[in-house]
């Protein structure tokens, strides 16, 4: 007898313990719900994550929670196509005047991709000295490349800029005959260090922040070679950078439109099946 009576106890005690954990995980299921309707998409996010990681048993909130979720990211791929739309025309409206000192070319050895090179850093205007020079390819990512000319190798992988003693430095770059190649010419020794996307960040962001001040360039990994960056030289990184980042955000915001609306397809989908 005794034991019925514990057993019946516990039962209870369970039923009850049951009870209060679908009454909290309904309440968390509200205030999603709720912030939903206020569009905080992000809060109610939360609030129904809590609610897996806190009544993992409560099917009827769980189920709730699932399609309440949905709803949470089908409004944020409308919202995020809203922006996209929105934007990218601002954005391409703002190319022809950050194009307008550069030319276009088709770069046969990086898979046939259209890149803005500025029209003072052309080679063929750029034979006979040492420079640093830049590039952006259509898809935002910009290039910087560390040329040498001279008598005499001297088989540099990198370079640091400095203004007093503030520094930066690129990664190094050995030789492989694509990124960093050289040639000889009558005499003459020319090596190009390419430095690529994030390679080129740190220096690229030093260049833009620093554009009026005078930058020293030591290239680095071999013999030592100083040069200052000279106004057009430094000018057109800076005309480089602005540019990259105005592309990169094109191409960015045209990525983020196609995949929102392939998830804003499968959501409908869902939400339509349930």
């Amino acid at each position: 007898m005794r034991n019925i009576v514990i057993g019946i106890v516990l039962a209870a005690l369970a039923l009850s313990s049951c009870n209060s954990n679908g009454k909290k995980a309904q309440q968390r299921l509200d205030m999603a719900k709720a912030m939903y309707e206020r569009a905080e998409y992000a809060a109610a996010k939360m609030q129904i994550d809590s609610i897996r990681i806190l009544y993992p048993k409560e099917v009827s909130a769980l189920k709730g929670g699932l399609i309440l979720m949905r709803q949470v990211e089908q409004k944020e791929s409308e919202r995020n196509i809203a922006f996209c739309d929105s934007m990218m025309p601002i954005k391409i409206a703002q190319l022809p005047e950050l194009e307008k000192n550069f030319v276009y070319e088709i770069d046969s050895a990086y898979n046939n991709i259209g890149k803005f090179v500025p029209k003072i850093h052309t080679v063929e205007r750029n034979i006979l000295r040492s420079y640093v020079r830049a590039g952006v390819y259509a898809s935002g990512e910009m290039y910087l490349a560390s040329v040498y000319f001279g008598k005499n190798a001297i088989n540099h992988t990198g370079m640091k800029l400095s203004v007093g003693d503030t520094f930066v430095e690129t990664p190094s770059i050995p030789y492989d005959g694509g990124l960093n190649f050289h040639f000889t010419d009558l005499g003459n020794v020319t090596e190009v260090v390419t430095y690529m996307g994030e390679k080129c960040e740190a220096a690229a962001d030093f260049i833009y922040n620093n554009q009026n001040a005078r930058i020293r360039v030591a290239y680095t990994g071999g013999k030592p070679c100083i040069l200052y960056l000279g106004d057009g030289d430094k000018q057109a990184i800076v005309d480089t950078y602005k540019l990259a980042v105005t592309l990169s955000d094109i191409d960015r915001m045209k990525t983020e439109k196609i995949r929102s609306m392939k998830k804003l397809a499968y959501l409908k989908h869902k939400l339509g099946e349930e």
